[in-house]
């Protein structure tokens, strides 16, 4: 079993995250669209291009708005080459909104609130919370985990670089 803790305190997932070489899991989450409302995506909706996928508690705590703004700022270079999701439980009307006054258009949110369905998958449910744990998956075109990173001090943000020297590597003309 994966450990993770908050400030030092031991928390527990309710399974395993997947690791490199593994195929990516199915999941069902939500995304909020001005045009359409909330809307399901599931890991077959996502596009056949490189992804990363940054998951995280909730937006309203500074680590995890601050890691949603770095890679943010850090995708601007991939244009259309990748797609990035930011994925926590917060509702899908509170992402987009979050989004939009950060300024953030890298990433798409998608939000697992209703059914925990992500967490439970990929091992990232928080038992104590109901949270998702901080991490970073980045998948190749095909739905391999080729970069997974569980970050073990949950107020600690996540290795970026790592992260996307791993999108570079299957995105190798990146700027």
């Amino acid at each position: 079993m994966s450990a993770i803790c908050f400030r030092g305190e031991p928390l527990h997932l309710t399974g395993e995250p997947p690791r490199a070489g593994e195929r990516a899991r199915e999941f069902t989450l939500h995304r909020f669209s001005p045009e359409e409302g909330v809307v399901e995506v599931t890991l077959a909706d996502l596009p056949s291009k490189p992804r990363l996928l940054s998951v995280m508690p909730s937006l309203d705590t500074p680590t995890c708005a601050e890691q949603t703004r770095s890679f943010n700022a850090r995708l601007a270079g991939y244009g259309d080459r990748v797609a990035a999701y930011a994925i926590s439980v917060d509702l899908p009307f509170a992402q987009h909104r979050f989004c939009g006054a950060e300024g953030v258009a890298n990433l798409v949110t998608l939000s697992d609130y209703k059914t925990r369905s992500f967490g439970t998958s990929w091992g990232m449910l928080v038992e104590e919370s109901q949270l998702l744990a901080r991490g970073v998956f980045v998948l190749d075109a095909e739905g391999t985990v080729t970069y997974a990173e569980l970050v073990a001090e949950q107020s600690s943000e996540p290795d970026y670089d790592r992260a996307l020297r791993a999108l570079d590597e299957l995105v190798p003309e990146a700027t």
